[in-house]
């Protein structure tokens, strides 16, 4: 089993295109190779393939705290949990029940209302993380550009509070201000969940 991310930019020609595109490039070529383990493609559309199931929601959240991080501009993922049974050059031509996962539940982000979603093909898997991800979404799609910076720290490093607030030029008031914000340590929750769920979904 693997994962298989699909996304694209929400109000990215309201913005300059190097606010995001950048930052998108940066986050996704930390993963691996493009055009093998990650793409972008029509402009503002990506795809990144996570060998490790367990990762993906870490991945897909930092994805989401580092778009966030430009005003205006938001994030929409699908997590695709499954196989992979044709591996092509381009991730974008390779295939499996992952790929196929992850773009039906993609093209229903939109219907929905919801910018993340998971879909294993498990009902009671999907059904308890989708739930658990609609009541994480109301505090994770409304990060400030600053709160989004701190998740963004926060989740990928092990810094202390009075440690992110001299790497911010800030005080640590703002930082505990930016984590209650945030909500980080019940989006941390979920994430242990998910990896639970999943390393018991493979067995």
């Amino acid at each position: 089993m693997l994962s298989i991310i699909t996304g694209d930019i929400i109000n990215s020609r309201k913005a300059d295109v190097n606010s995001w595109l950048e930052p998108l490039y940066e986050i996704l070529d930390s993963f691996g190779d493009s055009p093998e383990v990650w793409e972008i493609y029509r402009g503002d559309s990506f795809q990144l393939e996570i060998a490790v199931p367990g990762n993906a929601l870490k991945t897909a959240i930092l994805i989401k705290a580092k778009m966030k991080q430009v005003k205006g501009v938001d994030v929409r993922m699908c997590i695709g949990l499954g196989d992979k049974t044709h591996s092509a050059g381009r991730i974008t031509e390779s295939n499996g029940s992952a790929f196929v996962h992850s773009g039906k539940g993609f093209e229903l982000l939109k219907k929905n209302k919801q910018t993340l979603s998971i879909v294993s093909g498990n009902k009671q898997f999907d059904e308890e993380m989708n739930l658990l991800l609609k009541l994480a979404l109301i505090a994770m799609d409304n990060w400030t550009p600053a709160v989004a910076e701190f998740v963004s720290i926060s989740f990928s490093s092990d810094l202390l509070q009075e440690q992110i607030a001299k790497l911010l030029n800030i005080t640590q008031a703002s930082v505990s201000e930016r984590r209650r914000r945030s909500y980080i340590d019940e989006i941390g929750e979920l994430e242990e969940r998910y990896r639970t769920r999943v390393s018991n979904l493979i067995s």
